[in-house]
């Protein structure tokens, strides 16, 4: 390891540690190696606009981001919501069920944990505190751990970036979140469920079967936008990009045409705030390439991948290292820094270790929407403590029965990786 590449890391660390967004402080530190390295500064440039005009998969990131926005401005997500409760509220801890429910039909739409906790989440921590069953914090916790689904389920914004960093297909790793998604959703309901018999949180008042065919049919359009979506990509009519844009555009579609729950101000509002979170997103997407630039100059992977086959370690003994590392860096980094900057370090030991890059990235980005919950970096956490108030503390503290419940289908995950190949394999992958 250089002198640069030390002196590179002190400043990242340094900068992260006092507050500054991760973005800027991988841009300032690679700023401070190539001037040390006595390489042209223009390289760091020149890394940002090669990877991104190169990697036309990125164009799906701000795409789905739009997606999302349109769906919490109409009222998609509170036709969802009216169905979810209509067919899990009539169970002990029901309204907590719902949002579970509306987690997992919401992520087949967005793709993104943080738009899941701040839309239809906020209606549903606001339904469930004012029914008086339901602690603030207890609500909270539901909400952040439920939009932990978000990126499993396809689409998925993280796994589009893991398929940048890992040249994976970007198909078969959402076919591949499928099961573990349902995984999650199945614990978290089951741990809620024997946590409201625990308080006594009585069941919803139950929907009449004479309305339900009603209820379904108003948020059919939005059930069906998961289909339109998987259906494209897996139909080979519409690779991920494009699934994205007709996402976008159904998404608007049924707000703007069919539900007319937007006004040209609100759609306003959706396009400003969809730029300002992708400029995000594309910020560190561009901060990652060019400090991933630096590490393969300095050649780390090819060093982390000789000392793996020098150690001989089993595969199983890989996966269980690398995921202690991921949760325990999930503690302090955010999702995007993980997946961009540390997970390329461990794929060229994955193909050493004959690991699958498609098991490897789903596990990787489960593990990563854990570290959105765990506290003190968190991000979720801060979503709904933003969003309505609720003390992170408390958030916190109810929130550990559910942790642990994400953390048992993260084993589940590692120990039998057939939950995440097996439907990728159906549809004709090899690895």
């Amino acid at each position: 390891m250089s002198f640069a590449f030390q002196l590179c890391l002190l400043v990242l660390f340094l900068l992260a540690g006092i507050g500054a967004p991760i973005a800027h402080s991988m841009i300032v530190a690679a700023v401070v190696y190539l001037a040390v390295a006595g390489q042209d500064m223009g390289l760091a440039a020149e890394q940002i606009i090669q990877g991104i005009y190169d990697s036309f998969i990125i164009l799906a990131v701000p795409l789905f981001i739009v997606a999302a926005n349109i769906m919490n401005e109409g009222t998609i997500s509170d036709r969802l919501l009216e169905f979810c409760k209509a067919a899990v509220g009539r169970f002990r801890g029901g309204l907590a069920q719902v949002d579970i429910l509306v987690s997992l039909i919401f992520s087949g739409m967005s793709g993104s944990a943080v738009a899941d906790a701040a839309g239809v989440g906020k209606v549903t921590i606001n339904m469930m505190i004012k029914s008086g069953h339901y602690a603030p914090g207890f609500a909270g916790a539901v909400v952040a751990a439920s939009a932990t689904i978000g990126p499993i389920i396809p689409p998925s914004i993280p796994m589009v970036m893991y398929a940048l960093v890992s040249d994976a297909s970007i198909g078969y790793l959402f076919l591949g979140g499928v099961v573990p998604g349902l995984l999650m959703t199945v614990s978290l309901m089951a741990i809620t469920s024997r946590l409201a018999h625990k308080r006594g949180i009585p069941a919803e008042e139950v929907v009449p079967v004479g309305k339900l065919p009603g209820i379904t049919f108003r948020a059919l359009p939005a059930l069906l936008m998961p289909v339109i979506l998987l259906a494209g990509i897996y139909g080979g009519a519409t690779t991920p990009t494009e699934a994205a844009a007709i996402a976008a555009a159904y998404a608007l579609l049924l707000a703007a045409l069919l539900y007319r729950a937007v006004t040209w101000q609100s759609l306003y509002n959706v396009f400003s705030e969809s730029a300002r979170s992708s400029a995000s997103v594309g910020l560190v997407i561009g901060s990652a390439l060019i400090f991933n630039y630096i590490v393969a100059a300095e050649n780390v992977p090819n060093s982390i991948a000789g000392l793996i086959a020098y150690l001989d370690l089993p595969p199983l003994s890989f996966l269980v290292f690398a995921n202690i590392l991921f949760l325990l860096l999930g503690c302090v980094l955010d999702a995007s820094t993980i997946i961009l900057v540390i997970v390329p370090l461990f794929v060229p030991a994955c193909r050493v270790l004959g690991i699958d890059l498609v098991h490897f990235g789903v596990v990787t980005v489960v593990n990563c929407m854990i570290g959105l919950i765990t506290p003190p970096y968190g991000m979720l956490l801060f979503v709904i403590n933003g969003a309505t108030g609720i003390p992170v503390k408390n958030i916190v503290r109810e929130g550990v029965p559910f942790f642990f419940a994400l953390l048992v289908s993260l084993v589940l995950l590692i120990l039998f990786p057939e939950l995440v190949l097996w439907l990728p394999r159906q549809f004709g992958y090899q690895g």
